[in-house]
């Protein structure tokens, strides 16, 4: 058992990036039928298993978890009493922290000012779920598309739009919660003040330490890029405003098609679509936080035969990274992705995802543990929520062993959290605890004063290699009792 720990603990910057993975079978998440199949969203609980939520037409949200063997009987979340927002496009939004789970959500119809945003929460990994509190306090206001991440401490981070009393004046704005999605504060513009945002255009927030980002699609004239509101404070202002997107796509009417991304370090990692070529397609943007800049590029190109490329998703396990996408093209459409080991060199051609083509591959999305990918996909042919896992092999190498650096934590034997001196560290990009079974158990510093703390809240009791990498791809480790 101790060499399969050496092996998991060199993770190597210098190999290639561009790795394979090799897919499961497919697997039926819900049948559709009476329960739906629309915008699936896929989550991961502590061990890395996934969650699944989706929506039927203006009706309910769907939540289905993996046991181990089969994905469970489909429950819905939130108040019976109350429709919600769901459309292939668009829809409610789920975010975990270890087995805390939120869920958001919009009543329906979305046009009257007396339906507002709700969440739902679990503590036990979707086992069992709240009932609804309401998020936005707005008076007259009226809101749409809330999205939800999780903080380092846990605590949800809500994003939606905001419009005045004649559903114009779009802004997004974010509303923080200090009491695990119990209550929420007064919302903060998080789009600057210049224009609106694009009003049909859902949206995302990320979050590392106190580092938030608002990803959004603008509207200014009806230029319609993609622009990243920047926060400093973990969501509670967002003073600068850049654009991650220059393409200068100019359309009148509304393309109902948003940004995803991540946080690595200092550098702001967002996938979009934009048209202004003549053809929809993909980008990857990577703006420099403190540089204030942002470069661009098509993931893929023009190319023979492609005609629309639409609604990306990303994820990341420390530096590896996937984007997922819909794709048409002369053969028809699928649901595509391009997977990196090291998403500072870009991201490579597309593949297909096993079995998710046809016409009615309408939306997927990913999520990622290191060496697991996890991506779910809408089926209209079908009337199904698929899902699929992929492995790739997290690089190592026993002649890299030097270039490994072994780090102190405090304290060890540890109870209820561990911290780790920054001096030596740049910025943390992925960290996480191994057990003697090989299974990674995903951690989320707190940064502060140069030092980085992690909670053992949830993890069990015994031995682990505690493994850290920064953004350079340096890896760093050290052996840890959870007691």
């Amino acid at each position: 058992m101790k060499q399969i720990f050496t092996s998991l603990i060199l993770v190597a910057g210098s190999l290639q990036s561009f790795a394979q993975v090799t897919w499961s079978t497919p697997v039926t998440v819900s049948t559709g039928g009476t329960l739906g199949n629309l915008h699936p969203r896929v989550t991961l609980n502590r061990s890395g298993n996934p969650m699944v939520l989706w929506g039927k037409t203006d009706t309910k949200a769907y939540f289905s978890r993996w046991n181990g063997t089969a994905f469970t009987t489909p429950v819905a979340v939130g108040n019976m009493g109350i429709n919600v927002f769901a459309q292939s496009w668009a829809g409610p939004d789920i975010a975990s922290y270890g087995d805390t789970v939120y869920v958001t959500m919009k009543r329906s119809p979305e046009t009257m000012n007396m339906n507002h945003m709700y969440m739902a929460h679990s503590y036990d990994g979707g086992v069992t779920f709240s009932d609804t509190v309401r998020i936005d306090n707005i008076d007259t206001s009226m809101s749409r598309f809330p999205i939800v991440t999780t903080t380092s401490t846990g605590n949800p981070l809500v994003a939606f739009m905001k419009f005045n009393t004649t559903f114009g004046d779009a802004k997004y704005v974010v509303s923080r919660s200090t009491s695990y999605g119990m209550s929420f504060s007064a919302d903060a513009l998080a789009s600057g003040t210049a224009g609106d945002v694009c009003d049909c255009c859902p949206a995302s927030i990320i979050s590392s330490g106190s580092k938030a980002i608002m990803l959004f699609r603008n509207n200014l004239s009806n230029i319609r890029d993609i622009w990243a509101g920047m926060s400093s404070d973990g969501g509670a202002t967002f003073p600068m405003n850049i654009p991650v997107d220059t393409t200068n796509w100019m359309i009148m009417s509304c393309p109902s098609s948003g940004p995803d991304g991540f946080i690595i370090g200092d550098s702001i990692y967002t996938v979009f679509m934009s048209t202004s070529t003549g053809t929809a397609l993909v980008h990857l943007s990577r703006a420099s936080i403190s540089g204030m800049t942002a470069k661009h590029s098509p993931i893929t190109g023009m190319f023979t035969g492609l005609s629309s490329q639409n609604y990306p998703r990303i994820a990341n396990a420390g530096n590896a990274a996937t984007a997922v996408w819909k794709q048409n093209t002369s053969s028809g459409n699928s649901i595509v992705y391009s997977f990196t080991n090291n998403i500072t060199s870009g991201l490579p051609a597309y593949t297909v995802v096993p079995t998710a083509t046809g016409s009615g591959m309408m939306n997927a999305d990913v999520a990622m543990t290191p060496g697991a990918i996890h991506i779910v996909w809408e089926d209209d042919n079908s009337g199904k929520v698929m899902y699929v896992k992929g492995t790739y092999t997290v690089p190592s190498s026993i002649e890299n062993v030097a270039g490994k650096e072994r780090i102190e934590i405090y304290p060890n034997p540890a109870n209820e959290e561990f911290t780790v001196s920054l001096n030596k560290v740049s910025s943390i990009s992925y960290c996480s605890l191994i057990d003697n079974s090989g299974r990674n158990i995903e951690l989320k510093p707190v940064v502060a004063n140069g030092k980085a703390t992690f909670s053992l809240s949830g993890v069990a009791k015994g031995g682990y290699y505690f493994v850290m990498q920064d953004e350079a791809g340096k890896s760093y480790y050290s052996k840890v009792i959870v007691q």
